[in-house]
């Protein structure tokens, strides 16, 4: 009795089709994910952890940055009526970058900006010629930078990163920009291992570029409270968290770091660097330089 044949002639374009399918998928998936896999990957381990609590700094960003994404606003301003308007291209530091770092195509330059948020300030560096490697801790964030990078046809290396974490690196760069986030880093051990992941990153003779608000008499702060001494500025809250105070019967997060300007100047001396400029326009300016 003859058996029957197989019928491999139908089966294998099948699966052909199947598999390209598969790769498809996967790569489809990977470019959606891929912001997410440092940032999942440090919070399993984080969460294995014993007794570890959201950091004071995640709420507000990861939430704010999940709003722009789904409102479709171009950066971080945009969150606050009052500043709203600007677009993508006028972020708030972009004058004093213009007259510091010129235009630099086919010079190599390479430029560290921490806390980019969507990404306006790398473009504009990456435009003028840099190398830019940029990094924030929000996925969203990095995720709404690359989709506003490739609609440029630039090129930004970012990253998902927790700058109060940084990973092992022996990478330095040439400049390294800060635009306003030094002042949500609140807790001296926070700021202090910032700083010092800034210091090794920076090369010698390069420049760092810190743009963060500062102390002012005439600012006000209505229900949070300003604690003179230290320059913390802490957030009414429902409860408890990590390195929250209870006053007066209400718990309170810490919130920004508004120091004055010679505090600042003693705090980057303190961690090894030389303040070259400091500008007051509204917030505080300064090129800094390995001491």
């Amino acid at each position: 009795m003859r058996g029957k044949r197989r019928q491999t002639g139908s089966v294998i374009p099948i699966v052909r089709r199947l598999l390209v399918a598969a790769v498809q998928a996967y790569s489809f998936a990977a470019d959606v994910f891929e912001p997410y896999g440092s940032w999942l990957a440090e919070s399993v381990t984080r969460s294995r952890e014993e007794d570890v609590m959201t950091k004071y700094y995640e709420p507000e960003h990861f939430e704010g940055y999940a709003r722009i994404r789904r409102e479709g606003l171009d950066q971080w301003n945009d969150l606050h009526p009052d500043d709203r308007g600007g677009g993508y291209n006028n972020f708030s530091n972009r004058e004093f970058l213009a007259a510091q770092m010129p235009q630099a195509a086919g010079l190599g330059l390479s430029v560290l900006e921490y806390g980019c948020g969507t990404g306006s300030a790398a473009c504009f560096l990456a435009e003028r010629g840099y190398r830019v490697h940029a990094v924030d801790l929000v996925p969203d964030a990095i995720a709404i930078a690359r989709e506003r990078v490739a609609q440029r046809g630039l090129r930004v290396r970012f990253d998902v990163q927790d700058i109060c974490e940084w990973r092992e690196s022996d990478e330095q760069y040439d400049f390294v920009v800060d635009a306003f986030c030094l002042n949500s880093i609140v807790i001296d051990e926070d700021r202090a291992r910032v700083l010092n992941g800034v210091r090794r990153r920076l090369n010698s003779g390069g420049r760092y570029l810190l743009s963060t608000s500062v102390y002012r008499p005439d600012r006000e702060y209505g229900e949070e409270h300003f604690d003179a001494g230290t320059g913390i500025v802490w957030v009414p809250t429902a409860g408890p968290g990590e390195a929250a105070l209870l006053l007066d019967g209400t718990w309170y997060l810490p919130h920004r770091r508004h120091v004055t300007s010679t505090a600042l100047r003693a705090e980057l001396a303190g961690h090894g660097f030389r303040v070259l400029d400091l500008q007051e326009p509204f917030g505080a300016n300064l090129v800094c330089e390995l001491s």
